[in-house]
Order: structure tokens, then C-alpha cells, then sequence
């Protein structure tokens, strides 16, 4: 099983994820006045890692 994280603290909110994702595993949502990336399908995720190594604040974790 995989697990998807978005780290709120670090996370922008500029959508890199949402865009490089090719199985629409993220969303952009207002969490507490601030919008954020939010994991919606960790299910399926495709282990690619695009998300990891396009974030430019690091904000996501990808477990195996």
C-alpha cells in the first residue's frame, strides 16, 4: 500500500503537483484560509514520483 503525504506547513499551494500528476492523486483546497495541496486518490498513485521531484518546497513524502 502507498502512502501520499503533503506536508500543509511547507506546501505553497502553487499546484505543481496537481499539474505533473498523471492520475489526479492531489487537489487544491482552503485549509484554514490558506490553499493547499491535499492528497484526494492516494489509491492511485502510480509510484512515478513526479510530485516528489517537481514540489519546489520538498512538501511531499511518497511511502512504499
Amino acid at each position: 500500500m502507498v502512502t501520499v503525504k503533503v506536508d500543509a506547513e511547507k506546501c505553497d499551494g502553487d499546484g505543481t503537483c496537481v499539474d505533473v500528476c498523471p492520475v489526479a492523486v492531489f487537489e487544491l483546497k482552503e485549509v484554514g484560509g490558506k490553499t493547499i495541496s491535499v492528497v484526494v486518490a492516494p489509491n492511485e498513485c502510480l509510484l512515478c514520483m513526479a510530485c516528489v521531484d517537481q514540489c519546489p518546497q520538498g512538501a511531499i513524502e511518497v511511502i512504499e
